[in-house]
């Protein structure tokens, strides 16, 4: 069965880590939410990479931490906080493409 994201996440939220770099978030609504997707690698470099247009080499790192329920993926900025041309100063309307992650789902 297919699924979407949004229906195991309770947050998937994107803010600045710093004026170089985005954080992208997801929270997911159960532990078992996260243990499935921890377990299957459904969020890695290639997938961001893959979402946002860059290259696997500016995903910073991706950290699963348990006690949140949650997963965090950095990554380099393509125009710093602030910088002319740049439309989000706050980082914080860079989730959506996270929204269309899909997976196949079987128990």
């Amino acid at each position: 069965m297919q699924m979407n994201i949004t229906e195991t996440a309770r947050v998937i939220r994107s803010k600045n880590a710093g004026p170089f770099e985005l954080t992208l978030d997801i929270i997911f609504k159960s532990e078992y939410w996260y243990k499935y997707f921890k377990n299957n690698n459904i969020i890695n470099t290639k997938v961001i990479s893959s979402l946002y247009g860059v290259n696997e080499s500016d995903i910073l790192g991706i950290i699963w931490f348990e006690p949140a329920n949650a997963v965090k993926a950095t990554m380099v900025r393509r125009i710093s906080s602030g910088a002319a041309g740049e439309t989000d100063i706050y980082g914080a309307q860079q989730h959506a493409p996270l929204l269309g992650i899909t997976f196949d789902y079987s128990e």
